[in-house]
């Protein structure tokens, strides 16, 4: 599972592997802190900058955020992100403090080829709920949701008709996100949070202030 050494080859064959240990559960508790994570880069870049921050879940105020710039491990390949960023994304979560109880994740869970987006794969590592909260579809097809705040549609393989994930209206007029379950939490608990951290902009405030976060990290340091 925390392999990173590996060919894309190798980086196919272990997300099939690690796909059957995915667990699509209820939360045990209803979450206090909330985290939300994001990387920056360039696609030819050498160094990457990942981060996190934690929210009270109340209040949506952030409690703590760490951010790190480190050397990007793994080429750029459509659906092998977790390769590219969670190596980064392990170093910054050692210097979190204040762990969260869920973390929404700036991409994809289980709306994935092979059910192995950077959501899901990051909940099986650090074994901590989590929600892919993505800002574009990776695959799965939808009916366009209502134009209502939280009007939700949900994503279906095209293939097995498998519900994997929704697309949510979070601002009216504006292009849905698109949630789907990482691991250790339902779809519908998905939905839920990410409309709770929803405050007036599209996206959601854990991965919104990540991605300012991190940005202004790396602007400060360049």
């Amino acid at each position: 599972m925390d392999r990173w050494d590996v060919t894309p080859k190798e980086a196919v064959a272990l997300q099939k592997t690690l796909r059957s240990q995915v667990q699509l559960v209820p939360l045990k508790k209803k979450p206090a802190l909330i985290g939300g994570c994001d990387v920056s880069m360039n696609r030819f870049a050498k160094n990457g900058f990942a981060g996190f921050v934690v929210l009270d879940a109340e209040t949506l105020r952030m409690v703590d955020h760490a951010v790190i710039e480190d050397t990007i491990p793994f080429p750029y390949i459509p659906g092998l992100l977790s390769f590219r960023e969670i190596p980064m994304l392990l170093k910054a979560w050692e210097k979190l403090k204040t762990k969260p109880d869920v973390i929404v994740v700036d991409g994809v869970g289980i709306a994935h080829p092979r059910r192995m987006g950077i959501a899901t794969h990051l909940g099986l590592v650090l074994n901590i709920p989590t929600i892919g909260c993505a800002k574009s579809v990776l695959t799965g097809v939808y009916d366009e949701p209502g134009d209502e705040f939280g009007s939700v549609s949900y994503m279906h393989d095209p293939k097995t008709d498998e519900v994997i994930g929704a697309a949510l209206r979070t601002k009216v007029g504006v292009t849905p996100v698109y949630i789907s379950a990482g691991n250790g939490i339902t779809l519908e608990e998905s939905i839920g949070i990410v409309q709770r951290c929803v405050i007036k902009h599209r996206l959601p405030e854990p991965t919104r202030l990540a991605h300012n976060t991190v940005n202004e990290f790396r602007l400060a340091s360049h």
